[in-house]
């Protein structure tokens, strides 16, 4: 269990987050929240790149700075920016991962021969990764992280600029790999966590706003979410959530407490949410 108790993190005078208190058990969460809101702050003091202004980051109840390099040793993480040669193959990258980590040759080649094939990459594992796309890259990325069959996997912005079939081959082997670790997601897109994680922690005003189960976080909104047709004027306590195609052309979806003329009630959505959640203004 990965505990965050009262955790402040200052720059200068400036507050990235204040008295975060978190509990992590197996399972997959997803840290979604607006740039510049403190998850990669969160993401850094977890991975031990940060150390909290105040509180403390507790593993199985001891606390990570002090655990140091047997902490390290149950992490796997993948960056935003994941450095890696181009010259290299895939399984040249892993060896060297793994001789990093101090992994025996022989218990190396066998995990490598298995996350290559878990990941889809057994097919070109002895091809040079120069010529990659970037979902190549980022699978060589997460065969990386789970080199040391991680109790935590903590992954920063992983889909970033990813196309969507790539997305969703992410999304799908994350939810592959979760089993029994807790597998920690940071990203700013919706749909990257709305189908895998179970529980989504979100920010506001840099303190925690929730973290709750998707279908809870959009029950808030029942009621109060409903679809116009395109053009239609706003009125005072209305705010317009997205823009879209509906069966019949364009529509806007709108967030209001009362039931607007010629507007259907829809089933609030994630997106929806966040959108409600971080609109401009919201005390």
């Amino acid at each position: 269990m990965l505990s965050v108790e009262h955790v402040t993190k200052k720059y200068g005078q400036f507050t990235a987050l204040e008295d975060i208190s978190l509990t992590f058990t197996p399972g997959v969460y997803g840290l979604l929240a607006p740039n510049g809101a403190g998850k990669t702050t969160l993401i850094k003091m977890l991975t031990t790149l940060l150390f909290p202004t105040r509180g403390q980051i507790l593993w199985e109840g001891e606390d990570i700075q002090a655990l140091g390099a047997e902490y390290r040793g149950l992490l796997g993480y993948l960056p935003q920016q994941f450095g890696y040669y181009p010259n290299y193959t895939p399984r040249q990258f892993l060896r060297y991962a793994a001789a990093l980590q101090c992994i025996p040759r022989r218990e190396a080649d066998s995990r490598i021969g298995q996350l290559l094939e878990t990941v889809g990459l057994h097919d070109v594992a002895d091809k040079k990764m120069k010529k990659f796309s970037g979902g190549m890259l980022q699978r060589v990325g997460i065969a990386t992280a789970m080199l040391n069959d991680p109790q935590l996997l903590i992954l920063d912005e992983p889909t970033a600029g990813l196309d969507p079939r790539e997305r969703v081959r992410f999304r799908n082997l994350i939810h592959a790999l979760s089993g029994d670790r807790i597998v920690i997601l940071s990203t700013h897109i919706v749909s990257d966590i709305e189908t895998i994680a179970g529980q989504i922690v979100m920010f506001r005003d840099h303190r925690l706003y929730c973290c709750d189960s998707p279908a809870h976080i959009c029950a808030q909104f029942q009621g109060q979410v409903f679809q116009l047709p395109a053009g239609t004027s706003l009125a005072p306590g209305q705010f317009l959530l997205s823009e879209g195609q509906g069966a019949d052309g364009p529509v806007l979806r709108v967030l209001c407490e009362m039931p607007p003329v010629n507007g259907t009630p829809v089933t609030p959505g994630l997106e929806d949410a966040f959108l409600a959640i971080y609109r401009e203004g919201q005390p």
